[in-house]
């Protein structure tokens, strides 16, 4: 299959790791991949702050550049549930753009959707022989509802120690802008979920979104607690030695 990574803000700037390890996989899987070099942002945090009109500009600059990709992959569910849940009514109104959106949105998927639900792999040939918790993200759970497709990827990996998060499906306090507009609310929510992480005694905390990984690995950081976090790309990619 011919695949378009769409790397998200995040990832280009903070996590590039993230899309080498896109990358890495789905071409050890046999999959040819495409880096449109033209893409930007899709507008999700646009969207949460209320800047409609940028919002739109961007999401015609995305559907226009992948407007001939195959299938568009990304490391992110909740750029995912940007395109799924809020193209479609910025395109309202506008009967070219909204036949655009129709087209595009079946095409774009987040990473776990690709490999279960699209080529029906669970085992990916990664090798990862450490004890690992799994966040399930918002997005990834309440938007795109990807169920236990992450969690069936991860416990098919070699040599992993697989725990589960204790209230797994609460809110790690991240929401995009609503970390930097509700600070004390959101680091409250966190302590919850450093807590819970903490808990399972893993050496790693995985997730679908490097938004949420961001904001849990710098309160595991700011306790020198030895967790370290990762995306499920970067356990899926990695090989035994």
């Amino acid at each position: 299959m011919r695949i378009a990574l769409m790397i998200t803000c995040l990832a280009d700037t903070l996590a590039p790791e993230v899309g080498v390890a896109t990358v890495r996989l789905l071409r050890r899987l046999g999959h040819e991949v495409e880096f449109p070099p033209e893409q930007t942002c899709c507008g999700q945090m646009h969207l949460n702050t209320g800047y409609r009109p940028e919002a739109l500009e961007l999401a015609r600059r995305t559907v226009g550049v992948f407007a001939d990709a195959e299938a568009i992959v990304a490391p992110s569910a909740s750029c995912v549930g940007t395109v799924r849940e809020l193209y479609p009514g910025l395109a309202r109104g506008d009967p070219a753009f909204e036949r655009e959106v129709a087209a595009f949105v079946p095409r774009v998927v987040e990473l776990s959707e690709l490999l279960v639900g699209r080529l029906g792999l669970e085992d990916v040939g990664a090798s990862f022989p450490h004890r690992v918790t799994y966040h399930p993200t918002c997005h990834s759970l309440r938007v795109l509802a990807v169920g236990d497709m992450p969690y069936r990827l991860l416990a098919a990996v070699r040599g992993i120690d697989l725990v589960e998060l204790p209230e797994a499906s609460e809110c790690c306090g991240f929401g995009g802008t609503f970390a930097v507009k509700n600070a004390e609310t959101s680091a409250a929510i966190l302590t919850d979920k450093v807590r819970a992480v903490l808990d399972t005694r893993a050496e790693v905390v995985t997730a679908a979104d490097s938004s949420c990984l961001m904001q849990i690995g710098g309160a595991l950081s700011r306790l020198r607690a030895g967790v370290r976090t990762m995306h499920l790309a970067e356990i899926l990619a990695a090989e035994a030695p």
